[in-house]
């Protein structure tokens, strides 16, 4: 049988045979025991003094005659700078005092002493200095050094060798009496600070480190985290249990020596690989998936004002520069042109390190925006300025521009941000705030976000879900668990560093990286991070991959946030003064620019286009859109600091309004919204009303006929019509009470009024309008049984984010509120009102006035309502509601160059969770026959739900300002129905809205022209003088939808430069126009008698895009190219009107013209 030779084989017997006996029982271990185990070696609690954290700083002394300090405490909340800090006398102090209140600065002068026990004994010293706040170390010859956060982060400085020689060494420590996160009381940062907080100096140390132990310590919670973090039927992960636990028996074994510590690193390694101690770790060629950048999230203002920001900045990034040294795969980035120029101007010594570390590539200027602003509230115009006064700031002080649009913690992305980035010279955006969603949970990480006029940027969005990790095992981890876009890319990138109150990375970060790469290597599972790489690398990478074929996965339209609603209407004045100031800056620019043309750029007078003037005021306004404040997130001292400077803004904008009025001949009486702002009426009169002396200047780019007023000294008004533009209207006093169209007001019954004019009857019952009927179309606006018009309260109080949230349940709460007094206020002709006085509580009332106008030449009116509101109310949300009868399920609402259109049901979660939008100067409910748009001067926060519009007014949150919003608020917002779907008629009826007529007298000579200036064939009839032309030159001719929102001077025009920039020879106008409802269309932009060389089609940072100057036509005031034409004699019978440029514009295309003059 076979096999029998196999089985006789006699097997020889080793000497190493198995052992036969057992020399004892050998248990499994416990593994959740063996892995709490872990925990013992690295905490603070009942074991701490056996285990390693004694060991990491071995020795330490403190006070005198080592650390000798004396104080200085700077009055008045001032923050000195070093100078003038250290010029003072400084009183002696020590630890164990208090410093305050909250705000307050005081400046420490430290003499230090290396006592030789510590000097001969120990390599590497330390100084550890803690108040639980804020701090900056500088030199004795004022170099800031090292920042310090407080609260155990970030509190030790390396001392310098030279320290060590035994002598006394100055050094000067600033205090700044806030921690990371302002002075909220107790455990909640987000409530109001508290104006009395004092901090405790509790250490001033000098302390010897042991940095093999501390090592080690980095080590052991990389290989703890293993064993907690990886699959527990993993081996891996069993095998990081089993080595923390060999260490600590080493440990334990080893009595915790030196030479033990030694060992135990040596067991690390095992798990860890051999290069976790330096930055050859990452110098190998296994593929990477997740790239680590660092970044320091420094919030302009928050929880702190801005004046202290400049010093967050300070430190933050003089800890940056010290890191990248010492670890030299570091990748710094960092955002917000606005806080570089800070730098640069309180602390040029940091300043130049920075410059220096930007032209080697390891600290990089990203995001190419002047603030990491908000998105959704400031105008199309405030976005472009954004990047292009970041963008300009970074290439003359860098060299260099930014390719990545950098925006992670803003509330929400607006649709159009992808074409501003691609005109800004950007192609790649980063966020991650859509993972904070509190509804649906967003489905991409790495996308090609889409425009509404189809332009697109290549998002990515972390996957760890942070701009502020912590590097540690579970964010490198995430990075791929959480990637939701790995069948089309797999590598993310991973922003870690301390944030939001600044910090950025630190030396724990790093060395906690390091050890992440080698388990990968030596181990695997983890996902391979690398350091060495910039954001940017990153995105080129992405890129490449793209032009070799690979896809991505498309978002079109806005990525709407699912949170911070309610900061669409927080801070009512903030939001006021945003839109004020953005409307203010494009009168200026355009009147500015008609200026230095009139004047022929400085031949016939002194005047200059006030560049200077200009950029402050748009510096000062692009700083108030960072996104805490204008959305109204910040605390009070910061909304201190922005109605400053809105208040310098507005100061400087009225004297470069008026300067450039004069230049043109007319002298700025007032404007047309209120009295209050520069009413003059002593000097009207009415011998002024009439076309030799006073006129309204529209500043729009198209004709306008409206009623216009004017208060006469007796403190009465006096109505008139306004006609024409742009540039100067005709005006004619309405002195008769017989007009051809007039507007009439009575009551009708108990609680019931009539408004009516040629267009509309209202009715007003119990103080909403229970009837709007358009006579023309036969149609009633109004539902029955419903009121429009009407104020209502809702209930406010969100899970936490008081500023920032409303909750959907807030709905469930509506209330309306009845006015007690209704008055005819106003009875025509030209002007009816109906003043309705409403108490909203026993602290709060509301006075309404519903005015409307009589028709003028058919043009179609709008229903106004002022409201001037007493709010003192606690968490509550008034709104004002218009149901009207019309059916869609889609709205429109206005957003930055174009519309946005929002779902008015509640079919999905996604349509339910745009419970609140923003929208900008309208919305629009519309069918195909007919619409219903609601105007607003000041408001961003909408909704419409079915048929009702509501337009939200004001909250008051009570954190993190216990003050918001309280006080009087003077409101503006109207109902424009109209004929026909949503059009051209909304549009500009919204900028009339907000562009209130200015009312000026003209000087004679201007009036009339000089004889030199006037046009052939003048008479007194129809004069057009050239200053007229040149006033009512620049304009879109052919298409209603071509908005022209833009004129200034070219950045760079030899009369114009500030110098940052190269020169540009000559003089040159921007025109910046866009389509504003969804339309190709093609048009003719004009420019009168302007003599143009060339037209050039630029990007937003006017670079030369295409040269259009083929296009240049002669056109009539249709658009229409005109020629001479022959009557039928055969005589010339005309000829062109203007010249100008054929363009053609995408849908919801922006385009930037620059004429060559």
């Amino acid at each position: 049988m076979g096999g029998e030779s196999d089985l006789r084989r006699i097997m020889p017997i080793s000497k190493d045979e198995y052992p036969r006996h057992a020399e004892g029982p050998v248990g499994k271990q416990i593994h959740s025991i063996y892995q709490s185990r872990l925990r013992q070696f690295t905490d603070n609690g009942q074991y701490r003094e056996q285990g390693l954290m004694p060991k990491i700083t071995p020795a330490r002394v403190s006070g005198h005659p080592h650390v000798k300090l004396s104080v200085y405490s700077p009055p008045n909340l001032e923050r000195p700078l070093f100078g003038e800090a250290t010029s003072h006398d400084f009183k002696k102090t020590s630890v164990g005092e208090s410093f305050g209140p909250s705000w307050s600065t005081h400046w420490f002068k430290v003499q230090l002493t290396v006592p030789e026990e510590l000097s001969d004994k120990y390599d590497h010293l330390e100084f550890v200095w803690d108040a639980n706040n804020e701090g900056l170390i500088y030199t004795k010859e004022g170099e800031v050094v090292h920042g310090l956060t407080g609260g155990g982060e970030r509190n030790e400085w390396i001392l310098p060798k030279q320290y060590k020689d035994g002598s006394e060494h100055i050094f000067y420590v600033e205090m700044a009496c806030n921690g990371m996160f302002g002075n909220a009381p107790g455990g909640d940062s987000i409530q109001p600070p508290n104006p009395n907080k004092y901090f405790q100096l509790h250490t001033a140390d000098i302390v010897a480190v042991n940095l093999e132990a501390r090592a080690l310590y980095f080590d052991f919670w990389e290989i703890g985290d293993a064993a907690r973090e990886f699959p527990g039927d993993s081996w891996e992960s069993h095998q990081a249990q089993q080595i923390g636990n060999r260490i600590i028996d080493t440990f334990i074994a080893g009595g915790g020596s030196n030479e033990s510590i030694s060992e135990c690193r040596k067991i690390a390694k095992e798990y860890l690989g051999e290069k976790v101690d330096s930055q050859k770790v990452y110098e190998t060629d296994n593929e990477a998936l997740v790239s680590g950048i660092g970044y320091c999230h420094i919030d302009t203002c928050w929880l702190w004002p801005f004046a202290e920001t400049k010093r967050k900045v300070a430190r933050s990034w003089s800890n940056q520069i010290d890191l990248i040294d010492r670890y030299p795969e570091l990748r710094f980035c960092c955002s917000q042109a606005q806080q570089y120029k800070w730098l640069e101007q309180y602390y040029p010594d940091v300043f130049d390190k920075v410059k220096k570390k930007v032209k080697e590539g390891t600290f990089q200027p990203i995001g190419g925006s002047w603030v990491e602003h908000d998105t959704n509230l400031p105008g199309g115009e405030s976005l472009i300025r954004q990047f292009l006064y970041g963008q300009r700031y970074f290439e003359s002080k860098f060299g260099q521009r930014c390719k990545t649009f950098w925006l992670p913690d803003t509330f929400g992305y607006s649709t159009q941000l992808p074409q501003l980035c691609r005109l800004a010279g950007m192609t790649r955006f980063l966020t991650q705030k859509l993972s904070w969603n509190n509804i649906n949970n967003f489905p991409h990480t790495t996308f090609n976000w889409v425009a509404l006029d189809n332009s697109q940027v290549i998002c990515h969005m972390p996957p760890a879900e942070t701009y502020t990790a912590e590097a540690n095992f579970g964010d490198v981890k995430r990075s791929v668990t959480q990637h939701k876009s790995l069948d089309q890319d797999k590598s993310s990138l991973l922003v870690f560093g301390k944030g939001d109150g600044g910090g950025g990375p630190t030396y724990q970060h790093l060395e906690k990286l390091r050890r992440c790469r080698g388990i990968s290597d030596k181990t695997g599972l983890l996902p391979r991070v690398k350091l060495g790489d910039s954001a940017d690398d990153f995105f080129d990478r992405l890129e490449s991959k793209i032009e070799g074929g690979h896809e991505l996965v498309t978002w079109y339209g806005e990525l709407y946030f699912e949170l911070h609603r309610g900061t669409y209407t927080s801070q009512a004045n903030n939001k006021r003064n945003n839109r004020r100031s953005e409307i203010m800056l494009r009168d200026l620019e355009y009147l500015a620019t008609l200026a230095t043309i009139k004047n022929e750029f400085g031949k016939k007078s002194s005047y200059k286009y006030p560049k200077k003037d200009i950029d402050d005021m748009w510096e000062g306004v692009l700083l108030c859109q960072f996104h805490d404040c204008l959305p109204g997130s910040a605390i009070a001292l910061a909304y201190r600091e922005s109605d400053e400077i809105y208040k310098n803004v507005f100061k400087t904008g009225e004297k470069c309004l008026s300067d450039a009025l004069r230049e043109l001949g007319v002298e700025q009486l007032y404007n047309g919204d209120s009295p209050i702002l520069e009413a003059r009426a002593n000097v009207i009169d009415e011998t002024m009303v009439g076309p030799h002396h006073m006129s309204a200047f529209n500043t729009l780019p198209w004709s306008r006929k409206e009623v216009g007023w004017y208060p006469t000294a007796d403190g009465s008004r006096k109505y008139l019509l306004a006609d024409g533009g742009p540039g100067l209207m005709t005006l004619r006093a309405l002195d008769s009470p017989y007009c051809a169209t007039t507007a009439s007001i009575k009551q009708i019954r108990a609680n019931a009024f009539e408004l009516r004019n040629a267009q509309y009857i209202i009715q007003v019952t119990d103080g909403g309008i229970t009837s709007l009927y358009d006579i023309r179309a036969d149609r009633e606006l109004i539902p029955k049984g419903k009121k429009a018009a009407q104020l209502v309260i809702f209930d406010d109080k969100p899970l936490y984010w008081q500023a920032w949230d409303v909750e959907v349940f807030h709905l469930a709460s509506r209330t309306e509120l009845h006015p007690q007094k209704v008055e005819i206020t106003e009875s025509g002709p030209h002007v009816v009102e109906l003043t309705l006085s409403t108490k909203i509580s026993d602290k709060s009332w509301a006075k309404t006035k519903l005015r409307l106008p009589a028709v003028i030449a058919d043009q179609p009116t709008c229903i106004e309502v002022q409201a001037e509101v007493e709010w003192r109310e606690t968490m509550q949300f008034l709104k004002v509601e218009f149901p009207v009868d019309i059916v869609n399920t889609e709205a429109s609402y206005e957003t930055q160059f174009g519309i946005v259109r929002r779902p008015t049901h509640y079919n999905t979660s996604w349509d339910m969770a745009k419970f609140e939008v923003c929208c900008h100067k309208w919305a629009d409910l519309s069918e195909a026959t007919y619409g219903v748009s609601i105007l607003n001067d000041s408001k961003y926060g909408f909704a419409v739900a079915g048929d009702v519009m509501r337009l939200s007014l004001l909250r008051a949150p009570k954190a993190p300002d216990a003050d918001a919003d309280m006080g009087r608020h003077h409101i503006r917002y109207g109902i424009f129905p109209h004929k026909g779907p949503l059009d051209a008629r909304t549009v500009r009826k919204a900028f009339e809205f907000n562009t209130p007529l200015k009312y000026v007298a003209v000087r004679s000579q201007a009036s009339h022209g000089d004889a030199e200036e006037k046009g052939e064939g003048e008479g007194e009839e129809g004069r057009s003088t050239a200053l007229e032309k040149l006033l009512g030159g620049f304009r879109v001719l052919g298409a209603d939808n071509l908005v022209l929102d833009t004129v200034k001077r070219g950045e760079d025009d030899e009369d114009v430069s500030r110098g940052e920039l190269p020169v540009k020879k000559g003089k040159s106008v921007i025109l910046r126009i866009y389509d504003a409802l969804g339309g190709k269309s093609r048009g003719v932009v004009t420019w009168g008698d302007l003599r143009v060389k060339k037209v050039v089609k630029v990007n937003a940072l006017e670079d030369h895009v295409e040269d259009l100057s083929a296009g240049i036509v002669e056109v009539g005031e249709d658009g229409e190219e005109e020629g001479d034409e022959e009557d039928e004699g055969g005589e010339k019978k005309g000829k062109a009107k203007a010249k100008g440029v054929k363009i053609e514009v995408r849908a919801f295309e922006v385009v930037t013209l620059k004429l060559v003059l």
